[in-house]
């Protein structure tokens, strides 16, 4: 795991990010140009801005001045709008004058793969570090501060879209224009603090903006889209830094395919890790992941509108359509939220007003005769808004018309911003920028949506959060034996392979006080058949050979072999198997084991990533593992508390717990394995590359790791 550094924090940024004093370097009057569009976006901004070009003595209405050593004053952020071979020098003027951050747009350094290009990259940041100049790029579009209007980046109107619509949602982004595509909601009256890209992070990434943004006390969620991050300790710092400031971040990661990870590769010179391991790591800091781009804004804007829920996971669903309240009822209960009854209160102010042929229920059906009023809409509202049972209130938006959403639009905001319930409205309606629709984006309390899918997904995910949050810390203390990692590391030392046989591996295992089974080691099957009598049928005989890894595939194992007798058959049947599938193979005979009692099968590994370091997954045995992939992945090492959730989250579960009047099986037995196996994927991550353990038999009573392999680094 590389850990170059820690994230930068909001002291570190904040004459990058929150500038007073803006210099644009290559400033220019020439229309479409990098400099003009820049000058153009700053007009809007509530400090000062200086163009730099011995061609100008004003342009674009700002002041310009032949160099940097020309300002009057010290910059706190350098926009460099010029070609590549000018960004080191103009960089080396930055830092002469005192700059504290700096913009490079210019492309072609270590995205192009091209070893001086990579050169070149490199030598940016040492000329920033030497200076204390936090640099944004190269290959970068810009960054954005709407509070102040800082609009230093080159998107055309960018300055002019910001003006009015400060929200408490910051993007951030790797892919400049995949971050822009967000931020371009602020169009349609969507607020957004900040906009920070990345380009290629050869200084300042992902990372250090979502732990700048930790510390802004006005931001509230933070959208993060990336491809990958080249410190996985450093995101990890970041993210818990969110996380304990009480801000949502909502996570899009692209390149999640061999396609498009190598994509990726092309595109900002960042290796995309693990899949798994990135889906680990945000559960590890109650990131909230989604796939759906088209998700990520209203996520973040619900989390950032909406506090905390006030009474689990209760929905109220105030339809004025039978259909629309049916469909959204459906999908809260696909999500896995509950619609609690209307409480006697709510359903006492209904009755009043709808009519007999409506549905005072939930969801309701209030039907087109409550519409006719604002005043009674708002009667129907406040009584959803302040059901107890209710933490959300969900109201669909069926069609758009000046008369019906456009006349609702502003009582959904008067009510709420007055209550502490979180309110949601979805316009189902076909006409997205219908009547209404931009009064209800731009709310600071109500969050518009324009999916049902959507609207549920993130009021569970809201819960979920919300629910993480208020478990009570748990500190758990090692299971595993003080001196496991360094009998460990002496068996390791002595193995003198890279893949370490069975005998070996459990012995490893067993260091760590995970069960293994009584085991001997024959040369013949004379000696075998002696071996199965001393540790007592049933036993289980396993081909032994320091070059055979995977058994199965030489017919190499015989179960639950019950006399003397058929261990002799079974013993020479394996050797005579496994000299004809492997003639090359080492043959130490054959491993003679105590048979494990009948239980449930479960899969660990292990499996060092080179983001995030010790990587845990588990997984129920047999065809769920390699047929439906039915796994859980965590960082390691876990604490019962996890392990457990780990294995509650498998769809195969069940099987553990006593499906079709099986006897239950020892989950506490399971759980403390996975424990002690997690602190060895901690205590050697640095001489493992994997590790697999199958099967663990969980019986109604004990687990015994049955076979593992480890394969050193």
């Amino acid at each position: 795991m590389l850990i170059d550094r820690p994230a930068y924090r909001r002291a570190d940024l904040h004459r990058l990010v929150d500038p007073r004093v803006i210099a644009v370097v290559g400033a220019s009057e020439t229309p479409g140009s990098f400099g003009q569009r820049t000058l153009i976006n700053l007009a809007g901004f509530d400090g000062k801005v200086f163009g730099v070009n011995p061609k100008y003595r004003e342009t674009i209405g700002f002041p310009c001045v032949p160099s940097l050593g020309d300002l009057p004053e010290s910059p706190d952020c350098v926009v460099l709008c010029v070609a590549r071979p000018l960004v080191a020098p103009s960089l080396e003027e930055a830092v002469a004058v005192g700059a504290g951050g700096a913009i490079v747009y210019a492309s072609g350094f270590a995205e192009t793969g091209a070893e001086e290009r990579i050169a070149a990259q490199a030598s940016l940041v040492d000329i920033a570090s030497r200076g204390g100049v936090r640099m944004a790029g190269p290959n970068c579009v810009g960054l954005a501060n709407v509070r102040s209007g800082a609009a230093m980046n080159f998107m055309s109107d960018c300055g002019s879209m910001m003006r009015g619509h400060a929200g408490r949602v910051a993007v951030v982004s790797q892919s400049g224009a995949l971050g822009y595509t967000v931020l371009q909601s602020m169009m349609r009256g969507v607020g957004i603090s900040h906009y920070l890209a990345a380009g290629n992070s050869a200084d300042v990434d992902v990372s250090d903006y979502i732990a700048c943004l930790a510390e802004d006390p006005e931001v509230r969620a933070i959208i993060c889209l990336f491809e990958g991050v080249k410190s996985g300790q450093r995101f990890l710092e970041a993210a818990r830094l969110a996380d304990a400031a009480g801000k949502a971040l909502i996570v899009y990661k692209a390149g999640n395919t061999e396609a498009s990870g190598k994509a990726a590769l092309s595109h900002t010179g960042t290796l995309v890790g693990s899949v798994g391991a990135y889906r680990a790591a945000f559960d590890e800091v109650g990131a909230i992941q989604t796939d759906d781009l088209e998700a990520v804004l209203e996520l973040a804007s619900f989390f950032a509108k909406s506090g905390p829920p006030r009474n689990g996971r209760g929905v109220g669903i105030m339809a004025t359509s039978g259909g629309a309240g049916v469909i959204n009822a459906d999908k809260a209960e696909q999500k896995g939220l509950q619609l609690p009854a209307l409480a006697p209160q709510t359903r006492a102010v209904l009755e009043t007003v709808v009519p007999d042929f409506g549905s005072v229920a939930n969801p309701s059906d209030l039907t087109a005769e409550v519409l006719k009023s604002s005043t009674t809409f708002a009667l129907c509202l406040n009584a959803f808004v302040d059901d107890p049972g209710f933490s959300a209130v969900v109201v669909p938006l069926v069609f758009a018309h000046p008369g019906a959403t456009g006349s609702r639009a502003p009582t959904l905001c008067e009510v709420a911003a007055r209550t502490d319930c979180a309110v949601a409205a979805i316009w189902m309606n076909e006409w997205l920028e219908g009547p209404g629709s931009a009064l209800l984006d731009a709310d600071p309390k109500l969050t518009l949506f324009r999916s049902s899918d959507r609207c549920f997904a993130a009021i569970r995910a809201w819960c979920d959060w919300h629910e993480r949050r208020g478990r009570p810390a748990v500190l758990t203390s090692r299971l595993s034996p003080a001196d496991a990692a360094a009998v460990a590391r002496n068996i390791i030392a002595g193995a003198g392979q890279k893949a370490l046989g069975e005998q070996e591996s459990k012995r490893i295992l067993a260091a760590y006080g995970i069960p293994v089974p009584q085991e001997a080691l024959a040369a013949t099957p004379e000696a075998a058949a002696t071996a199965a009598a001393a540790i007592g049928f049933p036993v289980v005989v396993k081909i032994a050979s320091p070059d055979i890894l995977h058994k199965t595939e030489v017919s190499g194992i015989r179960l639950n072999l019950r006399s003397a007798e058929e261990v002799r058959a079974a013993s020479a049947e394996i050797l005579a198997t496994a000299g004809q599938h492997r003639p090359e193979a080492r043959l130490e005979g054959v491993s003679i084991q105590s048979m494990a009692p009948p239980g449930t099968e479960l899969v660990m590994g292990i499996r060092i990533d080179a983001q995030f370091g010790p990587l845990l997954v588990v997984g129920l045995g047999g065809v769920m593992v390699e047929l439906l992939g039915d796994v859980a992945t965590s960082l390691a090492p876990v604490g019962p508390d996890k392990a457990r959730r780990m294995l509650a989250s498998l769809r195969g579960y069940p099987l553990l717990t006593g499906f079709r009047k099986q006897p239950p099986c020892d989950i506490n037995a399971a759980v403390e394995a996975i424990c002690r196996f997690s602190e060895l994927a901690d205590d050697l991550a640095d001489l493992i590359e994997e590790v697999d353990v199958n099967p663990v038999i969980v019986a109604p009573v004990g687990a015994v790791a049955a076979d593992a392999l480890i394969v050193l680094s």
